[in-house]
């Protein structure tokens, strides 16, 4: 069996396994290199995603260097991902070839349990990540994610894309976007609510955005003012350098911060009644502490995590994102360029989200 693409005929028999072309680290403080890989035939429900962009985000980092627990190498990274659909099984009813699709951070849940069934399934404890995890659901197969050319996924975890929107600003949205939208609508943020944002990255900035849209009065809390002019750009009220120099009490902060913080520092900066929303994850370490009585004696201020959102709250993020213009602050590169971008993500030298040009792979 062959598909069409827009050039001609695709010579990929999509009945069997599909040789897939990626980038990959093979050790925890190894470089991303070329990597041949398979992905599975595709089941009568799924469909095959020639992938155009794919973002990298922190977690990528966190999950090749084994910050998280040991990695399976070798991993290939990416849960930020457009492109086209070029193949479908055959009870696909959702998309058909041609048509945009994005996948997130999963690519399948269990469907039946209480999570499931309130359109929450990134909180299912069979939910399947998008790489770098054990597929049970396809014989339990390793699942490689999007810094590569071809996806195979079940539609239902397919987010649909409009044409005609600029893809390559859709991609971050899979993740940076659904992970800060879901928090701002789970905390009901209104206008002239005051939101501060902690840690300015592709999360943060994402998270000023739909803050700002609402109505809030958004502050950023960083480590150093060197975004304080692309904060006055999306409407900072105020860049405050370090958590130490802000002198504002907040119903809502947002953290982004993907690296070590005391958390009682945010929790601090709190209105009564105000809420902390954890987003960022940092690397696993020695030293974590949260003691009861200064929660306690901080009363009716709240605390909480959150991890991207279900594929429903995804498809709505997307619509609403794109509807009122709603974009990241983006730089697009090469597949030869995950490397630098690594480097400039860990050394602070990176300014917002990495877009890899999946065309460009060799």
């Amino acid at each position: 069996m062959y598909f069409n693409c827009l050039k001609g005929i695709c010579m990929i028999d999509i009945t069997k396994r599909i040789t897939t072309k990626g980038k990959a680290l093979f050790s925890k403080d190894g470089k991303i290199e070329d990597f041949t890989f398979e992905r599975r035939a595709l089941n009568d429900d799924d469909i095959l995603i020639k992938i155009k962009y794919c973002g990298i985000c922190h977690s990528d980092i966190h999950h090749g260097r084994s910050e998280w627990g040991k990695a399976n190498y070798p991993t290939v990274m990416g849960h930020e991902i457009v492109g086209e659909v070029v193949a479908t099984g055959n009870k696909v009813s959702k998309f058909k070839v041609g048509d945009n699709a994005g996948i997130g951070c999963m690519v399948n849940s269990c469907g039946n349990c209480d999570s499931c069934k309130v359109s929450e399934e990134q909180y299912c404890n069979d939910m399947v990540v998008t790489y770098g995890g054990l597929d049970k659901f396809n014989n339990n197969e390793m699942t490689y994610g999007g810094y590569s050319n071809y996806y195979v996924v079940k539609e239902s975890f397919a987010i649909k894309v409009p044409q005609n929107v600029p893809l390559e600003y859709i991609a971050p949205l899979f993740c940076a976007g659904i992970t800060t939208y879901s928090p701002i609508v789970f905390s009901k943020v209104k206008k002239g609510d005051k939101v501060a944002i902690a840690g300015f990255g592709g999360l943060g900035v994402m998270a000023v955005k739909y803050a700002k849209f609402l109505g809030a009065d958004v502050y950023v809390i960083a480590r150093n003012n060197k975004k304080e002019e692309e904060a006055k750009k999306l409407g900072v009220k105020k860049l405050y350098p370090s958590v130490e120099s802000v002198d504002e009490k907040f119903d809502l902060i947002i953290s982004t911060i993907p690296t070590k913080y005391e958390v009682m520092d945010y929790v601090n900066l709190l209105k009564v009644g105000g809420e902390l929303a954890l987003l960022g994850l940092p690397p696993v370490e020695e030293g974590w502490s949260l003691y009861p009585g200064n929660l306690i004696f901080k009363g009716h201020r709240k605390v909480y995590g959150s991890i991207i959102g279900g594929i429903k709250a995804t498809q709505e993020m997307l619509d609403f994102s794109i509807k009122h213009n709603i974009y990241p602050e983006i730089e697009v590169i090469s597949a030869d360029q995950i490397n630098e971008a690594f480097e400039k993500m860990t050394t602070g030298k990176a300014k917002f989200r990495y877009v890899i040009d999946m065309s460009t792979l060799k």
